[in-house]
């Protein structure tokens, strides 16, 4: 039987909660931003907070998953 669910957060079926599976879904659904130097969507994420562009190679800080 199938686990019917929200976009990429069926893999998950029934485990680890609703709460938890939404929040995820939030996180992997959401665009990652823009750059706030040259305004490129390049943008990728080197740790926790801590994002680098691939455009014009500035590295800033900003929210855990996604810049802003």
């Amino acid at each position: 039987m199938v686990k019917r669910g929200k976009g990429s957060v069926k893999r998950f079926g029934a485990r680890y909660g609703k709460t938890i599976r939404t929040r995820i879904s939030d996180v992997e659904t959401k665009p990652k931003g823009k750059c706030p130097y040259c305004r490129s969507e390049k943008v990728k994420r080197k740790a926790a907070g801590i994002w680098t562009c691939g455009k014009c190679e500035s590295t800033f800080t900003g929210k855990a998953y996604q810049v802003r």
